[in-house]
């Protein structure tokens, strides 16, 4: 019997996607990916590994191993978008409840929040720095950094303002351009610097395994944080695929070959930099200022801010949005949730995060990776392990039905998730158990799903018990 759609719990950018809407091919699920990829902090990624002591082929290998790892749950988790149309605070609903969803929905739209807030500071810099080129005297005034920033702000918003398919086309039309900017990159700074040859040969500063190991481990969690967020609302992209093919080919064949051809460029220039400033210089924007190179420096900053448009608006404007706008749908439209987003994003006050490699890494990355893996944890679990897939889409549009749980939530959900989060920050506060936190996505990710599952078993159990007891003899 099909339900009517709650409207506490739907809207139109929340509803499934018709059949005749879902046109996204395998280009455009690569392209997406490309343009999400190629952007300052995958660069900064690889470069701050080099600015903590590792190699080259170390760092490039590093990054490599961490997009094939959460590529795993990207594409289990973005099942359920291409299969059944629905966003990620839709399909949450399924495991946390229809009320329950909003704690999953609303911490993954923080952390978009505080990358909105990054890549928006990032956006800002690179334009100041143009300025500063072509009108010295802005060069080192706030005022015109603050105003540079605020410009960028609203160009992202512009964009947001347009809707989905505006990003789609900016995705598409740009990601070819960002390929070739960034090859031109690792031509041109290595070059000065000698050639590869002599980027590539300078040895790590870690003389031991165990040295290795201690900064490796962390690194890796990071590595994985990085993507840890679309990992869960990349159903909010799937919803539009065409196949279940078209957007596990598009997707294996965009995000980790490009995360590590742009990790090598990344290597490759903050290697270069240490030869020429003695020094290494981890954020490219700092470095083309640097470099006195004015036309090349111009064409490279240009070059940041479409990367850094493309990758905000995709990554970290389009989940958010849906997350807030499930908060109260009738209210709250995908435009209205863009806009808190972009409020937000300032307060976080990135050019905190941004002060150096260690803040965003160890700080950001690994930080809030304890927050999402326990979420994908239970996600797929649910998805896969307990209900084989099979999702009544109506119900989740409505009270009363299998997903209303205890007057919307899911308890066993919310003990499973603080279980999981909570074990991996115990690492910060007992140091003998710092591990936990080093591998917090992972022990989340697994502690969380586990335990999910066992009480989500022990459920059916016993409803299946009750139902045997009244029935008739």
């Amino acid at each position: 019997m099909t339900q009517a759609h709650d409207p506490s719990l739907s809207n139109a950018d929340l509803a499934p996607v018709p059949a005749e809407q879902r046109t996204w091919g395998v280009y455009s699920y690569a392209s997406l990916w490309i343009g999400m990829s190629v952007c300052i902090p995958t660069y900064m990624l690889a470069s701050g590994l080099i600015a903590g002591g590792m190699n080259w082929w170390q760092a490039v290998m590093t990054v490599l191993l961490g997009n094939l790892i959460v590529l795993i749950p990207m594409l289990l988790n973005a099942h359920a978008g291409a299969k059944y149309g629905i966003p990620f605070p839709v399909l949450v609903r399924a495991s946390f409840g229809v009320r329950g969803a909003n704690l999953p929905a609303l911490l993954r739209a923080l952390v978009a929040c505080g990358w909105f807030g990054i890549q928006t500071w990032i956006g800002g810099q690179a334009i100041h720095t143009m300025l500063g080129i072509v009108w010295p005297p802005a060069a080192h005034s706030q005022f015109w950094l603050w105003l540079c920033f605020a410009a960028f702000w609203g160009l992202n918003i512009y964009v947001v303002w347009r809707g989905l398919e505006a990003i789609r086309w900016l995705e598409g039309v740009s990601a070819p351009f960002m390929l070739a900017v960034g090859l031109l990159l690792l031509w041109w700074v290595p070059s000065l610097a000698g050639g590869l040859g002599p980027v590539l040969s300078a040895p790590g500063k870690f003389q031991t395994t165990g040295e290795f190991l201690k900064f490796f481990i962390p690194s890796l969690t990071g590595m994985v944080g990085f993507w840890a967020t679309v990992a869960l609302n990349i159903p909010d992209f799937t919803r539009y695929a065409r196949s279940q093919r078209s957007h596990m080919w598009g997707q294996a064949l965009g995000l980790p070959t490009t995360m590590t051809m742009y990790a090598f460029i990344g290597v490759a220039v903050t290697s270069a930099s240490v030869l020429l400033f003695g020094e290494p210089v981890w954020d490219p924007i700092v470095l083309l200022g640097r470099l006195n190179r004015p036309l090349v420096a111009l064409i490279a900053l240009a070059a940041v801010l479409v990367a850094t448009l493309t990758t905000n608006v995709a990554a970290n404007v389009v989940s958010p949005s849906n997350d807030f706008s499930n908060l109260h749908p009738r209210r709250i439209s995908f435009r209205t949730g863009g806009l808190i987003t972009g409020v937000l994003g300032v307060a976080f006050m990135p050019w905190r995060w941004l002060s150096d490699a260690n803040a965003y890494i160890f700080g950001w990355l690994v930080g809030y990776s304890s927050l999402l893996g326990p979420i994908a944890g239970i996600m797929i679990a649910d998805y896969f392990l307990l209900r084989k897939r099979d999702l009544d889409v109506e119900a989740l549009y409505a009270r009363g039905g299998p997903y209303e749980y205890t007057r919307g939530i899911n308890w066993r959900a919310i003990g499973a998730f603080a279980a999981g989060a909570g074990t991996a920050v115990l690492g910060l506060w007992v140091p003998s158990l710092r591990w936990l936190y080093d591998y917090a996505w992972f022990v989340g990710l697994g502690l969380s799903g586990s335990l999910y599952a066992l009480l989500m078993g022990s459920r059916a159990r016993g409803a299946r018990e009750q139902d045997a007891a009244l029935a008739p003899p």
